[in-house]
């Protein structure tokens, strides 16, 4: 009697795991959040009033390969692992670089892009600064919830780091002298800029980026059936080419 209850317990156990399993891979819908500000990633179109952009036009490809539609659901860069954590979303689709430090409470797809940090400044500062140490001394600033943030902290030597809610705070406050130069995202300053975002502001092309990493998707720590799901359907998007098309739509390459 006692055999037949391990074995109906363990038996118990099984389905349980299997169902849990199976939800996963037969989910057909993912609540995916993204910024309204990462331009060309992620951003707002005020004409339709959707968000758009590379992060989105990516995952919904992921997702048709994989199976899924998706529901995007915009929310601020700061929150996104928050909202992550909370059960509030179930992927994130921004430019989120992978660290170790977010790696410990979130897990990383494989990569769909790569990038770093771009430097910008006054245009009509001429300077051709190479290096973090061209600015010691000075005011520099970055985005609330970056890399950037603990990275300039960390390196030191300037008279202060400031914080700013969006790339676009941060142009303004270079074109008026407040800071000295800013930092964000190479491909999202290059974008803007190019758009017309702000003519008192260039990006310094001579600037090499010291924090390169990978962009990814990213799902709830230890969901590992929705990760494989992912890789699985990242590697068929690579493949045929969709992802390397995505990227030269929006101007990446």
């Amino acid at each position: 009697m006692k055999q037949l209850i391990q074995r109906f317990t363990k038996a118990i156990v099984l389905l349980l795991a299997t169902s849990a399993a199976s939800v996963c891979l037969a989910q057909t819908a993912f609540t995916v959040g993204a910024t309204s500000t990462g331009v060309p990633f992620t951003f707002l179109d005020i004409k339709t009033n959707k968000l758009q952009g590379m992060m989105v036009d990516t995952v919904a490809a992921i997702g048709k390969n994989a199976g899924f539609n998706i529901n995007i659901q915009q929310t601020p860069f700061s929150a996104l692992i928050p909202s992550l954590t909370s059960n509030k979303i179930d992927i994130i689709a921004a430019a989120m670089l992978k660290t170790e430090a977010r790696a410990q409470i979130v897990d990383f797809s494989d990569s769909v892009y790569s990038y770093g940090e771009g430097l910008f400044v006054n245009s009509e500062d001429k300077r051709a600064y190479k290096t973090l140490d061209d600015l010691k001394g000075e005011i520099v600033g970055a985005q609330v919830g970056t890399i950037y943030i603990d990275a300039l902290n960390k390196k030191g030597g300037f008279k202060e780091v400031r914080v700013y809610d969006s790339v676009g705070d941060m142009m303004r406050d270079v074109a008026l002298g407040r800071i000295k130069a800013g930092f964000g995202d190479r491909p999202i300053v290059a974008y803007q800029l190019a758009q017309g975002a702000n003519p008192q502001v260039r990006l310094v092309k001579e600037y090499k980026s010291t924090l390169v990493g990978d962009v990814c998707l990213v799902v709830r720590k230890g969901d590992q059936k929705l990760i494989e799901r992912l890789n699985k359907a990242i590697a068929t998007t690579k493949a045929d080419g969709t992802l390397a098309k995505i990227a030269q739509q929006w101007n990446l390459n």
